[in-house]
């Protein structure tokens, strides 16, 4: 969700699951609660609600956004992904972004504004959903955190459509 009337802020929340085992060929992990959060500044007026789906292309993304909070563009490149509705695709400057974003937004907002956003861990909410104080990277890296009766079918979908890792494992270090 985003809102401005000149200064504007952002604020969302989602999950993150990431494959398990050596070179990432594993099932999907139970997944982390995730909180997005960002402020921005300039000649904007409006709302809206957007949709991401993040992909995180490698391991130091990953590692970084589990470690802390990240601020998108500067501890990670981020870039949009090759298609989606603005038909519009772009990166970084050595075409390596570590997180390729996919969006779709509803509502009404004009302006032009000078923005950042941050990703990081929800603690609170992972507390919540796992009744006991698990870090992201915990429930992430390690696998062996069960998947709670709420994630079951985010995580048999994604093992159901994506079962295999078909990238090289050589790649991904």
């Amino acid at each position: 969700m985003k809102l401005a009337v000149g200064i504007g802020a952002s604020y969302g929340r989602g999950v993150m699951t990431c494959r398990t085992g050596e070179h990432y060929t594993g099932l999907w992990s139970a997944p982390s609660m995730m909180a997005l959060e960002g402020g921005s500044i300039g000649l904007q007026l409006g709302g809206e609600a957007t949709d991401y789906v993040l992909l995180v292309m490698n391991p130091r993304g990953a590692d970084a956004i589990l470690a802390s909070k990240v601020k998108l563009g500067a501890d990670a490149s981020a870039a949009a992904g090759p298609k989606g509705r603005t038909a519009e695709a772009n990166t970084d400057a050595t075409l390596r972004a570590e997180i390729l974003t996919y969006s779709r937004a509803r509502g009404l907002f004009a302006g032009l504004s000078l923005e950042g956003s941050t990703l990081r861990p929800d603690h609170t909410a992972n507390r919540r959903l796992y009744g006991r104080d698990l870090s992201a990277k915990e429930i992430i890296h390690e696998g062996t955190v069960p998947v709670p009766a709420s994630g079951q079918q985010l995580v048999s979908t994604l093992n159901a459509e994506s079962p295999k890792n078909l990238s090289d494992p050589k790649s991904l270090e």
